[in-house]
């Protein structure tokens, strides 16, 4: 899950709280699901969030969400804007691989060395989650002193977004005193290596030009010339991505946090050949939701009024409406910073935090059953009691990974023949490049935690009980869904006769018959790698791990594995 680190003295002096102290800021917090994971080196708090809400990953953000949480603020705010005097023209050479620009200018700037640093986490964060790691957006902060725009028809100073050839111009990229070509800034600056790949294929590359030419180099790197420091106080902020949408939601984030620091926000006139846009977008949109839901999701009875002051000390704001069919509804407006509402249950779910989820009374259901244990849970609780008896530390992992865990570090090929190689079915607009699919097995999510387990002490004996998913034409949803389970024995002296011994301790205590006739397996060392096979039924896998595996996840440990369906178990 994203983190991002707060010192709390500035969150106290955001919020206006300065009576709070850190025990009351955790549990407010918490209330807003920021969980506290820690302090930093510095003494910040570290806060673990929900992915979705991409507008707390600034000390600004997490203290707007505070004042909401307090009832300081209320409703929707939308910062003013002035009318556009700078203009970013998108030339023809732009390469179509990143065809999008966006912008803003931000005045009367106030930077200290903590705001700089909050502005400068908040810009990694987004390239790292809605940007995809910069592939998809990328962020550019320049300091518009030393910004020359060329004068256009109308007197406005203008900027250019243009593709270069890999040889073109030089200029002076951030931490370097040399002048570089673009191809130079990826052969030989740190920062170029890391991001190459981002552009190394193109044409043309992605440039910036002020009338003193090149400036920013995106998505890889910007020009020392405009670099950003406390003395700035007038800003351009330049996004260039792969989809104005992205990138439009990440310029509105990043303008209501230096919005909250005093920042006045200047449009910018983004000239496309066959259209104009005025950036930054902050319009609103609305959902519609329906006032039976709202109580029935939340188990409350809610007066009208009640509702709207709920949605207002949320950050929304409602208004009374009908449905069709003449029942009771709200038309809710959504601010421009929230990228996460997608549906009415979005609402709904902030409506009860405002409420307050601890505040909810328990009830019993009016239903006329008595509920059960279902038999495939009474399955998984047997055999995870069997698992940890047998010496394993049971696991529960995210069912959502990214394809290059699943398969690449893996060693497999998407959609083969082997255990775990099937099509994975795909998150078609995922918010982190982290997770992008569901694991078509769980054995890629047992070595990601021994990998992140180095510093412990061996043997680690792992087991987890997993939903896995992938492609399959011969279900209705075109998805087949798997419950498996895996199981990684790491330590100096591990082998295959380890697993095999407790593979076959596991199933004499389910009164099935396991074969393990030799096969291949790209994950495992050939020679030490065998079929699981249950009742006369091919199941799964086991074998030692690859050392061209256990490299890929830094481990210097022998580790033995087995992986197969829980139902077989039956």
């Amino acid at each position: 899950m994203p983190t991002v680190d707060i010192d709390p003295d500035e969150l106290r002096e955001l919020t206006g709280h300065e009576d709070k102290d850190d025990e009351q800021l955790k549990t407010d917090l918490f209330g807003l699901g920021l969980e506290f994971e820690g302090l930093t080196d510095d003494g910040e708090f570290e806060l673990e969030f929900a992915p979705d809400r991409l507008d707390r990953l600034s000390v600004e953000g997490v203290a707007r969400s505070l004042r909401y949480h307090y009832g300081d603020a209320r409703g929707v705010h939308v910062p003013s804007t002035n009318d556009p005097d700078w203009t970013i023209v998108v030339d023809d050479s732009v390469p179509d691989e990143r065809p999008y620009v966006t912008g803003a200018v931000i005045r009367d700037v106030d930077l200290d060395e903590e705001s700089l640093e909050s502005l400068i986490q908040l810009q990694e964060k987004l390239h790292a989650t809605m940007g995809r790691k910069r592939a998809k957006g990328a962020i550019g902060i320049h300091d518009l002193a030393m910004v020359k725009g060329s004068p256009a028809t109308e007197g406005n100073p203008t900027i250019e977004y243009v593709g270069v050839t890999p040889d073109g111009d030089r200029f002076v990229p951030l931490d370097s005193n040399e002048e570089l070509t673009p191809e130079g800034v990826l052969e030989d600056h740190p920062t170029g290596q890391t991001y190459a790949d981002l552009v190394s294929e193109y044409d043309r590359y992605p440039a910036i030009y002020d009338d003193l030419g090149l400036f920013s180099f995106p998505p890889v790197i910007n020009g020392k010339r405009t670099e950003v420091d406390t003395d700035s106080r007038e800003l351009f902020v330049e996004m260039t991505g792969t989809d104005q949408w992205t990138i439009d939601k990440m310029l509105n984030i990043v303008c209501y946090a230096l919005a909250a620091r005093g920042a006045t926000i200047e449009s910018v006139r983004v000239e496309y050949d066959v259209d104009d846009l005025v950036r930054p977008d902050l319009s609103t949109k609305t959902k519609t939701v329906a006032h039976d839901r709202i109580e029935t999701i939340l188990g409350i009875g809610l007066a009208p009024e009640e509702v709207i002051d709920l949605a207002e000390r949320s950050g929304l704001e409602a208004e009374t409406a009908e449905l069709e069919d003449g029942d009771l509804a709200y038309e809710v407006t959504i601010p421009p910073y929230r990228v996460d509402v997608l549906h009415p249950l979005d609402v709904i779910d902030d409506l009860g935090r405002a409420y307050g989820f601890n505040d909810l009374e328990p009830k019993y259901p009016d239903v006329g059953t008595v509920g059960g244990r279902h038999e495939r849970s009474r399955l998984e609780r047997s055999v995870r009691e069997q698992l940890v008896g047998l010496g394993f530390e049971d696991l529960l992992n995210f069912h959502m990974i990214s394809e290059e865990e699943n398969y690449e570090r893996m060693g497999i090929q998407p959609g083969s023949d082997v255990y775990g190689g099937g099509e994975p079915a795909t998150i078609k607009g995922p918010y982190s490049e982290d997770y992008t699919m569901l694991r078509t097995w769980v054995m890629p999510s047992l070595l990601m935690v021994l990998e992140r387990n180095t510093h412990r002490a061996y043997p680690q004996d792992l087991a987890e009980i997993g939903f896995t998913a992938a492609l399959d034409d011969s279900e209705n949803t075109g998805v087949g869904e798997r419950r498996r389970i895996g199981a990684v024995l790491a330590s100096h002296e591990v082998g295959y006769e380890d697993a095999k011994a407790r593979l076959q301790a596991l199933c004499r205590r389910f009164d099935v018959s396991l074969e393990t006739p030799p096969t291949d397996h790209p994950t495992y060392i050939s020679g030490r790698t065998a079929s699981v096979v249950i009742d006369g039924e091919d199941v799964g896998v086991i074998g030692e791990v690859h050392p061209r595996v256990l490299v890929e996840h830094d481990l210097e440990v022998p580790v033995a594995g087995f992986e197969f369906d829980l139902e077989t178990l039956r």
